[in-house]
C-alpha cells in the first residue's frame, strides 16, 4: 500500500475551530447525518485528537483526527467526523486507521476476549459532484466471518441557505462559499453577478442576527461563524480580490482574536489553573492532575504541561 501523508488544510483548521469553540453546532449535524433526535442539551465530551498508530517494527506514528467525541444522550454514542475538501484514494484507509485506533483506545479484555467499539463515522465533503457517493463502506474479511460498516457522507454544497437555517446546520455556513467556487471568474468580471452573491450573504448575516436577537445563539457563536467564513473565503478565493472584498464587506471585517474569544480564552485558562490548585491541595499526584486537565479541557499532553 502507498505511503499516506497527512497534511492539514485551512479548511480542516476551520472545522476544528468551530467544534472546539462552538461545540453545540455539531449536534444538528449529527442529527442530520445519523437520523438522531438529540435536543441540543446533551453533553459533548471530546477525546484527544492525537492518536499514535502502531506501525511495523514497533514504531508509532502520530495522526490527528478532525473530531472524535461522545454525545451523552439516553445512550452515550461515540462519533468520528472528518472534513474533506475533496475525495482522495487514501481517505478510506485513514478512516479505517483512525476508527480502529479509536476503538482500541478504549478496548476491554475480559476472559481472553478483546472487545472494541467502533465509532459512528462520517465525512463532510466540501466539494462534490454527481459521482460522489452518499456513503462509503469498509469491509473486513476475517477468519470468523465478514464485517462491514458505512461511513456516511454530508455534502455541504447540497444545502441552500434556507435549508441550513431550517435545519440549524450553522456549522456549514463558513463552507457555503464552496457552492459558488465555479463562478468566481464570473463574479470577478460582472458587478451584477457579484451583487447576487452579496445578496445571499446579506441573507446569511441577517438570519444570524435574528438568531442572536432570539437568544438562539450567542454573540460569541455569531462572531466565530463570521470569523471562520472569512478565513475560508481568504483561501478559496485567493486569486479573486473582488470576490473576497465583496463578500467580506457584507459579512463584516476580520474579527480574529475578537474580544469575546479573548475573554473566553482567559476564562478557560483561569479555570484550568483553579482546577490544578484544588487538586494539588487535595494531594493528588502531578501525573494524575495532568491526565485530569487533559480530559476535562481537551488539551494535548504538551499543552497541559504549562499548567503544572
Amino acid at each position: 500500500m502507498n505511503d499516506i501523508r497527512i497534511t492539514s488544510t485551512p479548511y480542516d483548521d476551520v472545522f476544528r475551530t468551530l467544534l472546539n469553540d462552538c461545540s453545540a453546532l455539531i449536534i444538528p449535524v449529527i442529527n442530520e447525518l445519523f437520523d438522531e433526535e438529540y435536543s441540543g442539551d446533551e453533553e459533548i465530551v471530546f477525546s484527544p485528537n492525537e492518536h499514535f498508530l502502531n506501525q511495523q517494527g514497533g514504531n508509532g506514528e502520530e495522526r490527528i483526527t478532525d473530531s472524535t467525541f461522545r454525545i451523552l444522550g439516553k445512550m452515550p454514542k461515540k462519533y468520528h467526523l472528518e472534513c474533506q475538501s475533496s475525495t482522495d484514494n487514501s481517505m478510506l484507509v485513514r478512516f479505517f486507521e483512525y476508527d480502529t485506533q479509536i476503538a482500541l483506545d478504549e478496548g476491554e479484555i475480559r476472559e481472553n476476549v478483546l472487545t472494541v467499539v467502533f465509532p459512528h463515522s462520517a465525512a463532510l465533503f466540501l466539494r462534490s459532484n454527481a459521482a460522489t457517493s452518499d456513503k462509503l463502506k469498509i469491509r473486513m474479511i476475517t477468519p470468523g466471518g465478514n464485517v462491514e460498516y458505512d461511513i456516511l457522507v454530508m455534502k455541504s454544497q447540497r444545502y441552500t441557505i434556507e435549508e441550513i437555517f431550517e435545519k440549524n446546520l450553522l456549522l456549514l455556513i463558513p463552507f457555503y462559499i464552496f457552492s459558488h467556487e465555479k463562478r468566481f471568474e464570473e463574479y470577478e468580471k460582472d458587478e451584477m453577478k457579484l451583487k447576487e452573491l452579496q445578496n445571499e450573504y446579506v441573507q446569511i448575516r441577517n438570519k444570524l442576527e435574528d438568531l442572536l436577537h432570539q437568544g438562539a445563539i450567542s454573540e460569541y457563536t455569531r462572531c466565530t461563524i463570521i470569523d471562520m467564513s472569512n478565513k475560508v473565503l481568504e483561501h478559496i478565493a485567493v486569486k479573486y480580490q473582488t470576490v473576497r472584498e465583496g463578500v467580506r464587506t457584507v459579512m463584516g471585517g476580520k474579527v480574529l482574536e475578537y474580544e469575546a474569544k479573548t475573554i473566553k480564552k482567559e476564562g478557560i485558562e483561569e479555570g484550568i489553573r483553579g482546577t490544578v490548585s484544588i487538586l494539588r491541595n487535595l494531594g493528588v499526584p502531578t501525573q494524575t492532575i495532568q491526565v485530569k486537565i487533559q480530559e476535562q479541557y481537551h488539551l494535548s499532553q504538551e499543552a497541559s504541561k504549562k499548567y503544572l
